[in-house]
């Protein structure tokens, strides 16, 4: 009976050393030509300028260039066509990996819907400043007779009135209806010839009007010191005029010396 004979140690490390070699190179193989090859290791691509680029066409383009592109935001502007890319990441000139998603934001179609805000009682610059801020436009600015002088009475949109807190797309035209300071109340002229300064000014605060220039001249024969010679507006049979208004005094006699501190 024959038995085989084992191997002896040499040819042990002879094959150890062969499967050693062919792990190294299956190792190298795997690390420097596999993984290169099918990764495109150290392969970048230029990012195009894909802003102003209709939405629409940016699929093929990137096709073409071995790129993606991903929304992930949209805002609104009336001058810009919708669908239209105004932002991108990364941006142009940059060097990515192929397959790379490129995030976009777009123009959208219709404007955004907010909340009426309350213009109502406050300022009229106020008021203008809000509109701004809300996108909205500043349309016409109309006086109407009111004692509230520069104070917003009423919002207007499409000539209705809007109430705050009503649905408003950005961008819509808001009109303003807003005091001019004198009242609608008409009234004959108060005659104040003849009554001494204070007491014609106390007069005419207490009609609701309000004392504007005054005026000084040599008092005439007759004119006493200190008293209203003339006014304006003139009171004539049948003239009126409004609360709010102004009313001019000519006085007689040498203006009052300023005071020198």
């Amino acid at each position: 009976m024959s038995f085989l004979k084992s191997d002896t140690p040499l040819d042990l490390v002879k094959h150890l050393l062969v499967i050693g070699a062919a792990g190294a190179l299956l190792l190298f193989g795997f690390f420097f030509v596999y993984l290169p090859i099918t990764t495109n290791h150290g392969e970048t691509i230029v990012v195009p300028k894909i802003t102003g680029m209709k939405q629409e066409a940016l699929e093929d383009y990137l096709d073409e260039r071995n790129l993606r592109y991903f929304v992930d935001d949209s805002s609104y502007n009336p001058t810009i066509a919708p669908f239209t890319v105004l932002t991108q990441d990364p941006a142009p000139g940059e060097r990515v990996k192929e397959d790379r998603k490129i995030y976009i934001s777009v123009s959208m179609k219709n404007p955004p819907v907010i909340k009426m805000p309350k213009l109502v009682d406050g300022s009229v610059k106020n008021a203008q400043m809000i509109l701004k801020s809300y996108d909205l436009v500043v349309g016409e600015i109309k006086l109407v007779p009111d004692l509230a002088q520069n104070a917003v009475l009423k919002q207007l949109v499409g000539g209705k009135e809007i109430v705050p807190g009503a649905p408003i797309a950005k961008g819509t035209r808001v009109d303003l209806v807003v005091g001019d300071g004198q009242g609608n109340q008409e009234f004959p002229v108060p005659n104040v010839v003849n009554m001494p300064q204070d007491e014609a000014a106390t007069l005419l605060v207490g009609q609701g009007l309000q004392v504007g220039e005054i005026f000084y001249q040599p008092a005439e024969e007759g004119q006493t010191d200190g008293t209203v010679v003339k006014q304006r507006p003139v009171p004539a049979p049948g003239a009126t005029i409004r609360m709010g208004q102004l009313v001019d005094l000519w006085i007689a006699g040498d203006a009052p010396l300023k005071s020198v501190n």
